[in-house]
């Protein structure tokens, strides 16, 4: 069986989003003859921690931890946040910032590219290079796969490319100078430019880059990308079935049986993952409290459950329209209790940034949502990859921020079909789980990585 080393931030007890996308290939890899050997930090600064995902970690695999220095315990220091407080790396902040934070985010900014993690490249690419050469040559690496952000990882990998010349996939979770909060980072042009020569340097330099949307696709493959085209690839997200069948895992039937006694009858709409200021759907938390003012019945049966990292703004929108009693805020939840949530809901919620860059982003969570068959209700661009991928799976509808008739509208229907017992799921949403699963798009990853090392036997 061949080898495949992957290099990423992310990786149990870690949780959150970012964790997923490998955590879950590692796991179906083997089954299309690819082993992974993990790559990691042993003491990451992350936002949340997640111990069920462990579950997902074969006994068989390797996976080498090694400690990370990172700057923030300075920046903590001088923004006033806790020694264990956790920061949200890659988020722009909606807070008034004084001159401390000014100060601390321009040194962020401009003097660690392309983040904080830079301080672990050297030393990572020292004692891979020193693990490859210890390995008999059959053992070494077939091939590196690096995923970002943090897109320090990308630098890893390449320097190794570099020294072997292993073929390397450069895996893009997120766009890197495309992504929403990069005009928000008082970048000045020096860094600007820093940052352009290293993306530029990792699509020229890696054998193939992947990304998990079309219009990413698009943006690496138009204007001064163009001629990196031929090598883009989108290998989606996608949901891990075992994650959503209650018989192969009890943790989760539990879950689902306790959630289903204290929500009887109630008309649930939940959220899982972060909820910032910038994707917090104001119109919709109007449009509800309108509802259960004219709506008796409906006011008696609304559940809103939100879980994971959600702005304070939320909570004070929900008290403004007078719909406290009807909300409850979750918290960080572990993996299995956010998908029973999600098998629960009558109605999931999946709102984008306020921002141009939305169109090209397909999160981890539309996926998981299409997996448990219920109506989603999104908010962002109407000509996105999302608004593409919800009308041809027809799992749900998207609606402007702004489009305050609109999302009311589309609440009344479901709340509609909930009173007649009627939200059942689309057969083309059906069609579309297999297309969408963990599994495939590991098989995915296998017959690239099984193309670009044939090149070099």
């Amino acid at each position: 069986m061949k080898k495949a080393l992957v290099i990423t931030y992310y990786w149990p007890p870690s949780g959150g989003s970012g964790v997923q996308r490998w955590l879950k290939t590692s796991k179906y890899l083997p089954k299309f003859g690819w082993r992974p050997v993990i790559y990691t930090p042993e003491n990451p600064d992350v936002n949340s921690v997640d111990e069920s995902l462990l579950k997902d970690v074969s006994p068989d695999l390797e996976v080498i931890k090694r400690k990370i220095r990172e700057p923030y315990a300075a920046y903590k220091i001088l923004t006033g946040k806790k020694k264990g407080e956790h920061i949200q790396a890659n988020i722009v902040s909606s807070e008034k910032k004084g001159f401390l934070q000014k100060l601390s985010g321009h040194i962020r900014a401009n003097w660690f590219i392309p983040d904080p993690r830079i301080w672990w490249v050297k030393p990572s690419v020292r004692f891979l290079k020193n693990y490859i050469e210890s390995l008999t040559p059959e053992n070494r690496p077939d091939a590196i796969i690096s995923t970002g952000p943090p897109h320090s990882m990308h630098l890893i990998a390449r320097e190794i490319h570099r020294v072997f010349n292993i073929p390397w996939i450069a895996d893009f979770r997120d766009p890197w100078t495309n992504i929403f909060y990069f005009k928000h980072l008082g970048l000045n042009e020096k860094s600007l430019r820093k940052h352009k020569t290293l993306e530029r340097s990792v699509l020229q330099e890696a054998d193939r880059v992947v990304v998990v949307s079309r219009q990413m696709k698009a943006e690496f493959s138009t204007g001064e990308y163009e001629k990196f085209a031929s090598k883009v690839s989108v290998i989606s997200n996608g949901y891990d079935p075992d994650d959503f069948s209650s018989e192969k895992n009890p943790e989760l039937a539990s879950e689902e049986k306790e959630i289903a006694e204290k929500t009887n009858g109630k008309f649930v709409v939940a959220h899982t993952g972060l909820l910032p200021k910038s994707a917090d759907p104001d119109r919709l938390w109007k449009a509800l409290g309108d509802m259960a003012k004219e709506d008796a019945d409906f006011r008696n049966n609304l559940l809103v459950a939100v879980m994971g990292q959600t702005d304070g703004c939320v909570k004070e929108e929900i008290t403004e329209n007078r719909l406290s009693n009807n909300f409850i805020n979750l918290g960080y939840v572990p993996h299995n209790t956010s998908v029973a949530w999600m098998k629960r809901a009558d109605l999931l919620l999946l709102p984008l940034r306020k921002e141009k860059e939305s169109r090209a982003i397909l999160t981890g969570k539309f996926f998981e949502y299409l997996a448990t068959g219920k109506p989603i209700l999104a908010f962002g661009p109407t000509d996105g990859n999302l608004a593409e991928e919800l009308s041809a799976t027809g799992s749900g509808i998207i609606c402007e921020f702004e489009d305050e008739n609109g999302i009311r509208k589309s609440v009344e229907n479901i709340w509609t079909n909930f009173k007649n017992g009627e939200i059942k799921q689309e057969e083309n949403q059906t069609c579309a789980r297999g297309k969408f699963s963990r599994v495939k798009a590991s098989e995915d990853f296998a017959v690239m990585l099984d193309e670009i090392t044939l090149k070099t036997e």
